[in-house]
């Protein structure tokens, strides 16, 4: 690897957007702080042009490229292991077009989620995906194919991608996709780039798939005497056509640990767990379809149905169930994790889990997206030292993911492979699979310069221990 600091300050041309020394160290991890990287230079380029150069100089001489937008990543995928370069892509933050006609708009990969998506339900339309970290970028959404509760109805990230503006590791620029809605045409090289969690290309621009604004919004809260009884339920739910935007599930222990956080309390305290539901849409549909819910659920065993049309109600039990994992580690260090099972298998999946806490004496908070099987998962530290911690929850991890994969589940639903949980997706994964990864890797970056040693790339020592 050769680095010249002033090749790079030609292609950068401002001192204010490139960093040789003293790099802050929240661009050397990822949202969790706990993964240190280490990198020769931070830079942050304004336009594809100076991604292209960037990408084309680094390909030459075989300089390392990490990518990454807002940093709120939870795998590691935004930690520089080899040094070289940090590829800060949070310059690059212009809503470009809004297409009224053809419900698209177009962005840079450094647009913040939460300011697209005021800006587009300010005039009239609505993008779908709502992940949970709010301050994440739009590239950064893209390149983990972020999901997010709502994804029961509307889908995930990808599904609302047209189009997407990539420059390959060797600075070669492509355009994947476009405004059409069909597009048969060749192999998609846009779905390729979705989800590779900036191991195969860096976005520079991006045309998103607009819907338009629902009418209202009316969320539910049903507690029932276990979780078990209440996943049964969201099967019904589901089957029952009545088409949910979101279908969350809470234990009440859990829920215990966020009112103490919030100081908000949830109704029906001797339940054993809830289903929070929202449906969105036109008036009378939302409410005939909560009215379908309602007659289904109390015939199936729920203790009640609490429709939440006091918006300050709405609101306090949302922010709870949104501050879970800062609730849990507001007590202790604690591992999260996402994991993706078939929607019939959650309760077993949970069932495991707690069955796995008392046997190993390791808390674990479960909670997540019941419409989709996606768990989410605390596993919490306690009093352990850094040792016995390390040790335990490694061991405890390889059981928690052979179970998902026994139960016909994946390693992420929404949270990316990156560093943390590349482990267990390449010791899971058939090495058939792998090999295919790794041969469309070598095709666009021969060099292996971007965001190597994340997700499925493997060629190392290590790898062949774990897989």
């Amino acid at each position: 690897m050769y680095l010249n600091k002033e090749a790079l300050r030609d292609i950068i041309n401002d001192d204010s957007r490139i960093v040789f020394e003293d790099i802050e160290p929240r661009f050397l991890s990822d949202n969790l702080g706990r993964l240190k990287g280490r990198a020769d230079v931070l830079v942050f380029p304004v336009s594809q042009i100076e991604v292209s150069r960037l990408l084309k100089y680094a390909h030459e001489n075989r300089i390392p490229v990490t990518p990454r937008g807002a940093g709120t990543n939870l795998v590691g995928s935004t930690v520089p292991e080899e040094g070289g370069i940090i590829l800060d892509l949070s310059w690059m933050n212009r809503i470009l077009e809004l297409d009224r006609e053809t419900f698209t708009a177009t962005v840079e990969p450094g647009v913040l989620l939460k300011d697209f998506q005021a800006f587009v339900e300010g005039e009239g339309f609505f993008y779908p995906p709502d992940p949970g970290e709010k301050e994440s970028t739009l590239g950064g959404n893209i390149s983990t194919n972020a999901g997010g509760m709502r994804a029961v109805k509307y889908g995930v990230t990808r599904d609302y991608v047209r189009g997407l503006e990539l420059v390959l590791a060797d600075g070669t620029v492509l355009q994947a996709g476009s405004k059409n809605v069909k597009d048969a045409s060749g192999l998609s090289l846009k779905n390729l780039i979705v989800g590779s969690e900036g191991t195969l290309a860096v976005i520079t621009k991006c045309i998103l798939k607009l819907i338009p604004k629902p009418e209202v919004s009316l969320s539910v809260l049903i507690p029932f005497e276990s979780l078990t009884v209440g996943i049964r339920n969201v099967l019904t739910i589901l089957q029952a056509n009545v088409n949910p935007t979101a279908v969350e599930f809470v234990e009440r222990k859990v829920v215990s640990l966020g009112e103490e956080f919030m100081g908000i309390k949830y109704p029906r305290p001797d339940a054993g767990s809830y289903i929070l539901l929202t449906f969105d849409g036109r008036k009378e549909e939302v409410e005939t379809s909560a009215a379908r819910v309602r007659e289904l659920v109390m015939e199936h065993g729920a203790m009640d149905f609490l429709l939440l049309d006091d918006k300050k109600l709405s609101d306090g039990i949302w922010k709870v169930r949104g501050a879970l994992v800062k609730a849990v580690e507001a007590v202790s260090e604690q591992e999260p994790v996402d994991i993706v099972v078939p929607i019939n298998q959650s309760d077993s999946f949970i069932d495991y889990i707690n069955q796995l806490e008392q046997d190993s004496n390791m808390q674990m908070v479960s909670f997540g997206h019941a419409g989709d099987g996606n768990v989410h998962l605390c596993v919490v530290r306690g009093n352990r030292d850094e040792e016995t911690w390390h040790r335990e929850l490694k061991e405890n991890m390889k059981k928690i993911y052979a179970k998902a994969y026994e139960l016909g589940g994946l390693t992420s639903g929404e949270h990316g492979i990156g560093i943390s949980k590349r482990p267990y997706f390449l010791h899971e994964t058939p090495k058939e699979n792998l090999m295919v990864m790794n041969r469309i890797k070598k095709a666009l970056d021969p060099q292996g310069i971007l965001n190597n040693g994340k997700s499925y790339i493997t060629g190392g020592k290590e790898d062949a221990e774990t897989v």
